[in-house]
């Protein structure tokens, strides 16, 4: 247990040498605030900047607090996603390119522990980073527009936290099994794209999927209630979650054994 402990004080040290927990959780928050911000001075900067004939009336409906952290939420699918990968991208590709990977895997120390404490790093840093962001929407929802309850925020950004966790899990496992960062960063994000592509385009085939969790989110932020097949859901995520976790794990041990 000591010895995971040291490689995840690691991980985090390397997330401050790089800035990385400085600039992901600023941009977390800039996407957390952009959104209820933007909503709600949208018909004074049209009025100001938009080139409307004199006389025009700008009525732009007034949405909830529950819409505009919906609104948010979709920022983070997209943006925040893109943001983590290219971030994230190069945690264990990187070490191995460069040959750190098999330093610490001489001393002896375990496959398992080796990539469980990365895990366990970039999950931290994550929810962190989202926690921020939505919390900053949170708080600016409330004030600039009605207020929503916790208990809905909550729910919401737990279950889409869950939904980045399988995403940086994903991450993980192609940063660890390809050497290139670029190939590793594409792969993961067109898997991503995929799954997200096939539960919308497709419900009725893949309302199991694990991408329904942040549509789960979003309803539960909306209505107060989430899927009625949430159960598969939220089964298929941690299982897939557990497999790439395993997956990654024995290809690891064989291409450091054979690379």
């Amino acid at each position: 247990m000591k010895q995971w402990l040291v490689l995840f004080q690691k991980e985090q040290v390397e997330l401050w040498r790089n800035y990385k927990w400085v600039w992901v959780p600023v941009v977390f928050l800039l996407l957390g605030s952009s959104t209820p911000l933007s909503t709600y001075f949208m018909p004074q900067i049209l009025e100001d900047f938009g080139g409307l004939p004199e006389g025009a009336v700008i009525d732009i409906p007034t949405p909830t607090g529950t819409e505009v952290l919906a609104q948010t939420l979709s920022d983070f699918g997209l943006l925040g996603v893109l943001v983590l990968t290219l971030a994230l991208m190069g945690i264990v590709s990187a070490e191995r390119r460069s040959g750190v990977a098999a330093i610490i895997l001489l001393k002896p120390v375990p496959y398992f522990s080796y990539l469980t404490a990365k895990w366990a790093a970039i999950i931290c840093f994550t929810w962190v980073s989202l926690g921020l962001g939505y919390g900053l929407a949170m708080y600016y929802t409330n004030l600039l527009f009605d207020a929503v309850s916790l208990e809905r925020w909550f729910s919401s950004f737990f279950h889409f936290g869950l939904w980045l966790t399988l995403v940086m899990t994903i991450v993980l496992f192609y940063s660890t099994i390809l050497k290139q960062t670029g190939t590793a960063a594409f792969c993961a994000l067109g898997t991503i794209l995929l799954i997200s592509l096939l539960s919308s385009s497709f419900p009725a085939w893949f309302s199991w999927s694990p991408a329904q969790l942040a549509n789960h989110a979003t309803l539960v932020l909306l209505e107060g209630e989430g899927l009625a097949d949430y159960t598969p859901v939220l089964l298929s995520t941690l299982f897939g979650i557990i497999g790439l976790q395993l997956g990654a794990i024995a290809i690891f041990t064989h291409k450091e054994l054979v690379d």
